[in-house]
């Protein structure tokens, strides 16, 4: 009998998501010492101020920083150029997933993140921003592949059953890793003159626990029948797995699901966007990432120190610590719900109540000077429009993909979702205060007119994926086409993608 959960099922999801715990370290490991590493850079590029410094016994207030336009410069690349290496990156799974298979295109990677722990952990014995600037373009690169390639492994891995929960774990390890990073980042922690350095240092550090436990893992059994033809390695693969079963039911699903693939072959990027046959799978893709970044979430993140420093709140990056907890909170409420409820259901309900906390902001921003209690206001607004977000968009962006496509296009399907993804992430990080600067107090009211706009869309265009096999998925989005499986044209083109030398 089939026992679904193993402890060999734990462990390869675990080990795989220690590199999302490592991408959410990354992402908020450059917040907390930013004055500390600018002035660092200032004492590097010789515009630091000695004298000040000498007369304040070695630290200048918050008021006093430098502000010299090179290291505003350099600063900015630190922090930008992550983006830019993600968004690189992305375009790589579907090649390096392929090239050798999902564990050893894990472990392969490491190297970069372990390159990039080592650049930025002996900063301080050198150029220290080029060499935090150079850490945090391979540490992109890393994430950029990581993010794409853990829903990918832990997506083909899952049991139908709880393949929602697994999936949810990989958005849960981001925001574990993020909080790691706001907690160790206290000045009186590693955030200070002396620590910095270690504290980036240790962006690398899960890729050497990973790279152990990669070891002993299991290779995706889809990827070893449908992509390599290796019907016993891919038995016992599953029977590690899930346990000593008969594995006929799933084999016969992979055979299934690899006589599509042999019809539709191993699909470039570039074919797949061209393609017919999988656009409205990849539309939904696409704009589930959208929902994603420009919900605002990245910006509420931005934007809620000055919200409690306005609340009177006296240390307000305890206050950003606890929003950090409310993520993980809200993100097990998503691992917990996910197969229950359904990915449809909990994106719904997420994005609409976010449009609500959206405009609630706006108010308590807009009345804050007014009424002294509405700066409270934008405080619930805060932890309410995070705990919506967890619930579902959040999460489940990351691995739909994989369940809405199939194992031809899949890799493709998830190498443009994660280049998506980094890229939106990146125009807010770029754009969000140019845009406050425009809006003012209004700057969330735009938020809430674009996630009605995707509660819209996830409402008309997105079906529910909750214990369907992949087959069953393609059949629904087959349906919405208007045209059955078996549909001429679509046989012409499956056909015509099979002899295609781009593919």
């Amino acid at each position: 009998m089939e026992k679904q959960l193993t402890g060999t099922l734990a462990l390869a999801v675990f080990t795989a998501a220690l590199g999302s715990l490592q991408m959410g370290y990354s992402l908020g490991v450059i917040n907390a010492p930013q004055k500390v590493i600018e002035r660092h850079y200032a004492r590097s590029l010789g515009v630091y101020n000695e004298e000040l410094a000498r007369r304040d016994g070695g630290n200048t207030t918050e008021q006093e920083e430098p502000t010299d336009a090179s290291v505003v410069m350099y600063w900015s690349l630190s922090v930008a150029i992550f983006a830019v290496g993600g968004m690189v990156s992305s375009f790589l799974v579907s090649f390096v997933s392929d090239f050798r298979g999902r564990i050893k295109g894990m472990l392969y990677i490491n190297v970069l993140a372990i390159t990039a722990g080592l650049l930025m952990g002996l900063s301080k014995m050198g150029t220290s921003y080029l060499m935090v600037i150079a850490g945090r373009a391979i540490m992109g690169l890393y994430c950029g592949l990581s993010s794409g390639l853990v829903p990918l492994y832990i997506g083909e891995i899952s049991p139908v059953k709880y393949r929602g929960a697994m999936g949810a774990l990989h958005q849960l390890a981001i925001v574990i890793g993020i909080l790691i990073s706001q907690v160790i980042g206290l000045d009186f922690l590693l955030g200070n003159d002396d620590m910095w350095h270690v504290l980036l240092g240790l962006s690398g550090a899960p890729a050497i626990l990973q790279s152990l436990l990669l070891l002993v893992c299991p290779e995706s059994p889809r990827y070893l029948y449908i992509k390599l033809g290796k019907v016993e390695e891919a038995c016992k693969s599953l029977k590690r797995l899930k346990g000593d079963y008969d594995t006929s039911k799933d084999v016969a699903e992979m055979q299934a699901e690899k006589e599509e693939a042999m019809k539709e072959a191993q699909m470039s990027i570039l074919r797949l966007l061209r393609s017919s046959v999988y656009r409205q799978q990849l539309f939904v893709a696409l704009m589930m990432h959208f929902s994603q970044q420009f919900s605002g979430i990245n910006a509420i993140f931005y934007y809620s120190t000055s919200i409690f420093q306005s609340a009177g709140v006296g240390q307000p990056v305890y206050a950003t610590i606890g929003v950090g907890v409310i993520n993980i909170i809200f993100t097990l409420v998503s691992v917990i719900l996910v197969d229950r409820a359904g990915r449809r259901t909990l994106t719904l309900i997420g994005l609409g109540g976010m449009c609500c906390c959206a405009v609630a902001m706006t108010v308590g921003l807009a009345f804050q000077d007014v009424y002294s209690w509405m700066s409270y206001l934008s405080m619930a607004a805060i932890f309410l429009f995070v705990s919506f977000f967890e619930i579902g968009p959040g999460p489940i962006p990351w691995f739909i993909v994989a369940e809405i496509f199939s194992q031809g296009p899949r890799p493709a399907a998830i190498a443009l979702a994660g280049c998506c993804n980094w890229t939106c992430n990146f125009i807010i990080g770029m754009f969000f205060p140019y845009l406050e600067g425009l809006c003012g107090s209004y700057v969330f009211i735009v938020f809430a007119v674009l996630l009605f706009g995707f509660t819209v869309f996830i409402y008309m265009r997105v079906p529910e994926t909750k214990g369907k096999t992949f087959e069953e998925i393609a059949a629904v989005f087959h349906r919405k086409r208007g045209a059955p499986p078996s549909k001429p044209q679509d046989e012409a083109e499956m056909v015509q993608l099979k002899g295609s030398t781009e593919a």
